[in-house]
């Protein structure tokens, strides 16, 4: 199948429609299998490398070309993909897609990649972690996963009261566990999200490595795929050349990120911090135009706030 087909913009699609594109191209060289109410899962057998991701559909349909993360990596570097997909927040936890799992390990799937990465975010990534034991070896690239949400361990986190019946304490269960067989495991994380702190402290071992988007919150996938740097460091995570010097160099385009960089603005607000305010708003127009901290940077330069005089811009 040509590359191209996976670059298609699936925008303003009904759901049903949706489901049905993909389930055709999926069995032109792989298949798209129903796993109960609420999950599915759709393979495509393009390359030695698989990407292993986790996507809530809401999630994906919400995104400017609707496409699932699978095929940034299909598209671009000709990787297999299998996508597990969930309608709502399931933590994947669904007795079908336990089985599924257990049935390709049963016949060897993953046995026949040379390289294999699992993929997701929240209640993804935590299915990422988790079912990564499937694959010994393989990389793990979790955004913000939570360790588990048994409350005999996880009391402290409130935010999904509606999970608390489930059983985490099951086969896949305990994802800080089931990563122990991985060659590497990429936390990412906001640490100052008190929640996803705690939960990736219990991700401490000696083959993950922690990395830390501070001033982006809860919805790290998006900023960075808006950043265009998401699915390069999957690559990179692939390829095992991915680590925390290859990563904040890449990271280095939030300087230029408006988002972060409105956060990081309202942050200093309210520390009250103004000459600081007014040294990083000064940052910020040197490497772009920025009304809004231009703005600023004139009302506190009126208040009298001094600054030093400007050194050169370092280079990106």
């Amino acid at each position: 199948m040509s590359n191209d087909a996976f670059r298609e913009n699936l925008a303003d699609l009904e759901k049903d429609k949706w489901f049905e594109t993909l389930e055709n191209l999926s069995e032109e060289t792989g298949y798209f299998e129903p796993l109960g109410d609420t999950h599915s899962a759709a393979f495509f057998d393009e390359g030695k490398t698989l990407v292993v991701t986790f996507e809530n559909v809401d999630t994906v349909l919400s995104r400017p070309d609707a496409r699932p993360m699978a095929y940034h990596l299909i598209g671009d570097h000709g990787w297999s993909a299998l996508t597990l997909f969930s309608e709502g927040d399931t933590w994947f936890r669904d007795p079908r897609v336990i089985g599924y799992f257990d049935r390709l390990v049963d016949d060897g799937f993953f046995e026949d990649f040379d390289n294999v990465v699992f993929y997701g975010e929240g209640s993804c990534g935590y299915a990422a972690a988790a079912f990564s034991v499937a694959s010994p070896g393989a990389k793990v690239v979790a955004l913000r996963p939570q360790a588990t949400l048994d409350a005999r361990i996880a009391n402290w986190d409130m935010r999904y009261k509606h999970m608390r019946k489930v059983d985490f304490s099951h086969r896949y269960g305990y994802a800080p566990d089931m990563i122990d067989a991985a060659d590497t495991a990429y936390i990412f994380f906001d640490p100052e999200v008190m929640q996803d702190s705690m939960h990736a402290a219990l991700f401490t071992k000696p083959n993950v490595t922690k990395l830390r988007m501070r001033h982006l919150g809860y919805h790290l996938e998006k900023h960075l795929l808006q950043m265009s740097i998401l699915p390069e460091l999957i690559r990179e995570a692939g390829e095992g050349v991915l680590d925390e010097d290859v990563f904040y160099r890449a990271y280095r385009i939030r300087r230029r990120y408006l988002p972060y960089l409105r956060n990081m603005l309202r942050r200093l607000e309210v520390s009250e911090r103004d000459r600081m305010t007014a040294l990083f708003c000064r940052s910020v127009i040197r490497r772009a135009n920025r009304p809004l901290f231009r703005k600023r940077l004139d009302e506190l330069l009126a208040q009298g706030i001094q600054l030093p005089e400007m050194a050169a811009i370092p280079a990106e």
